[in-house]
C-alpha cells in the first residue's frame, strides 16, 4: 500500500471517530444543555380578571371586545376571566361570541372563566326560585363553552338557616352542574360576602354538592360576612383549597418595596401551592390609589416576583 493512501485511510478514520465523538460531547456542554433541556413549567400561571378595569369598562373608555386585547397589548397577560354584566345582553347572540373569540385567536389569548353576577339565588330556600336561578345562568354554560371556557363563576346566595342555606346551595349547584357537565364545563363558587365568605360553611357546601364540575375559586380579599364580621383569610383560603378549579389574587394597594398593603401574598400563595394547586391565578384589582393600570401592573410585579421565589 502507498504511502499516500495509508495517510488517507488514517485521516478518514480520525474525522470518522471526532464524528462520533463531537455530538457527545456537545450534548454535554452546558451550553447545549441549556438550549435543549425542556422548558420548566412555572409554580402558577396568570390570568387577567376583568373586574380589574371595571372603571374603564363602565365609563365606556373600553367594551368588553376590547378586553382581551388589551389584556395581551398593555399587559402581556394571555388569559382572561370576564364578568358577564359587561356584555350581560350577547349571552346568547353568536355573532357577538365569535368576533369575542376572534380577537382572542388574534392575539393569542385563551378565555379562562365567566363570572356571573345578578342571575338569581341558587341557594334560595323556594325550590321554583333555585330552577329559576339554575335557567337562568344556563346561558352562561353556552356561552362559556362557545368561548371555550373551562368555568363559570356562580355565588351561593340564599336564605333560612346557615344549615337550611347549605343545602339549598348545594342542591341548587348540583342542579346547574349536571346541565354543565356534558359540556364539560365546571360550576364555581367564589367567597363573595355573606355566608359563602365563611370558609368552613362553603366547604360543606362542597362536600354537600358532591359533583366533580362543583368546586370553589378562593378569593384573597373576600371575607367579609357582614355587621362587620370578617372571617380569617388564610384561615379560609386553606378551607377552600382542595376544592379549587381557580384563584383570585384580590389587591388593593402597595408599599413602597411592592407588598400589597392588606394581603400577606407569600403567606396566600404558600397555602395555594400546599394544596397542589398550579393552575391560573387571576389578577383581581380593586383598589382606587393607584389607577387600574398602575395596581394591575404591580399586582403581575408582586405575582411574578414570588413566583421566582417560590419555584
Amino acid at each position: 500500500m502507498s504511502q499516500t493512501r495509508r495517510n488517507f485511510l488514517l485521516l478518514t478514520a480520525q474525522i470518522g471517530a471526532l464524528t462520533a465523538i463531537l455530538p457527545r460531547a456537545f450534548a454535554q456542554s452546558p451550553g447545549a444543555q441549556a438550549e435543549t433541556a425542556p422548558k420548566a413549567k412555572p409554580l402558577f400561571e396568570i390570568s387577567l380578571a376583568q373586574w380589574s378595569l371595571h372603571r374603564a369598562l363602565q365609563s365606556g373608555a373600553m367594551t368588553n371586545l376590547d378586553f382581551p386585547v388589551v389584556a395581551a397589548k398593555d399587559y402581556d397577560i394571555r388569559c382572561v376571566e370576564y364578568v358577564n354584566s359587561f356584555f350581560k345582553e350577547s349571552a346568547r347572540d353568536m355573532k357577538y361570541l365569535a368576533e369575542l373569540k376572534l380577537r382572542c385567536k388574534d392575539n393569542g389569548v385563551v378565555n379562562h372563566l365567566i363570572m356571573c353576577d345578578g342571575e338569581g339565588a341558587l341557594g334560595a330556600a323556594s325550590k321554583e326560585e333555585r330552577t329559576t336561578a339554575v335557567e337562568n345562568h344556563k346561558r352562561w354554560v353556552d356561552a362559556a363553552k362557545i368561548l371555550g371556557c373551562v368555568s363559570i363563576r356562580v355565588n351561593a346566595s340564599g336564605d333560612g338557616t346557615r344549615e337550611e342555606h347549605q343545602s339549598q346551595a348545594a342542591d341548587g349547584l348540583v342542579q346547574l352542574a349536571t346541565y354543565s357537565d356534558p359540556l364539560g364545563i365546571n360550576v364555581i363558587v367564589e367567597n363573595h360576602g355573606g355566608n359563602s365568605s365563611d370558609g368552613a360553611w362553603l366547604a360543606g357546601v362542597m362536600k354537600k354538592a358532591a359533583h366533580p364540575r362543583v368546586g370553589t375559586l378562593p378569593d384573597f380579599g373576600n371575607f367579609n360576612l357582614g355587621n362587620g364580621e370578617v372571617y380569617d383569610r388564610y384561615k379560609g383560603t386553606r378551607e377552600l383549597m382542595p376544592f379549587a378549579k381557580a384563584v383570585s389574587a384580590k389587591s388593593h394597594d402597595f408599599d413602597e418595596h411592592g407588598n400589597e398593603t392588606t394581603i400577606d401574598f407569600e403567606r396566600m400563595l404558600q397555602i395555594v401551592l400546599g394544596a397542589g394547586f398550579h393552575s391560573w391565578i387571576g389578577i383581581e384589582y380593586e383598589g382606587s390609589r393607584l389607577s387600574e393600570k398602575e395596581g394591575i401592573l404591580a399586582t403581575k410585579a408582586l405575582l411574578l416576583r414570588l413566583r421566582a421565589k417560590l419555584a
